[in-house]
């Protein structure tokens, strides 16, 4: 892992960017740093490191036995930071929304994440998070109902035919 370049996909080597953070030779100077270090570190199975950087507010309600198991039973694929409020070194909160894929049990999955960082005794920690909101998918074309002819123009009803 020294030489490679970072899981979180940063252009660094991992000693230059998440690697230190999660030895605990360093720490998160932005919202945003803290959230690659924690991806991460779900990638290296560093269980201890996501706990310690867990607000105190929340860290109660995490279970580390599903995180542990979700972390080492993955293939991560690769994190993309979506948009970020706030969460600079001067700020005491801050956003992070991301996608990471993942394989799990030979399927690809997506995760979207819309997470708060808070300050703790002066540390980013991991607050809370919600599912983040995808966009709407609009059809250039009308809908086909059930009862509407077949698109394939058998003259049956769609639902008898290609629905």
């Amino acid at each position: 892992m020294a030489q490679t370049l970072c899981a979180c996909g940063s252009t660094l080597k991992s000693t230059e960017c998440c690697l230190p953070l999660i030895q605990g030779k360093a720490k998160a100077k932005t919202a945003e740093q803290l959230m690659r270090s924690r991806y991460s570190a779900f990638v290296l199975g560093e269980i201890d490191y996501i706990l310690k950087t867990h607000h105190s507010k929340t860290v109660g309600e995490v279970d580390r036995a599903g995180i542990e198991e979700w972390s080492k039973k993955s293939k991560w694929l690769g994190l993309k930071i979506i948009d970020t409020n706030a969460g600079r070194e001067g700020d005491e909160q801050g956003t992070v929304t991301f996608h990471v894929q993942y394989e799990m049990d030979g399927k690809v999955q997506d995760h979207r994440e819309h997470s708060l960082f808070e300050k703790e005794n002066g540390e980013w920690k991991f607050l809370d998070a919600e599912p983040a909101k995808t966009d709407t998918i609009r059809r250039e074309e009308p809908k086909v109902g059930r009862n509407d002819p077949c698109t394939c123009g058998s003259g049956k009803k769609f639902k008898k035919c290609c629905g």
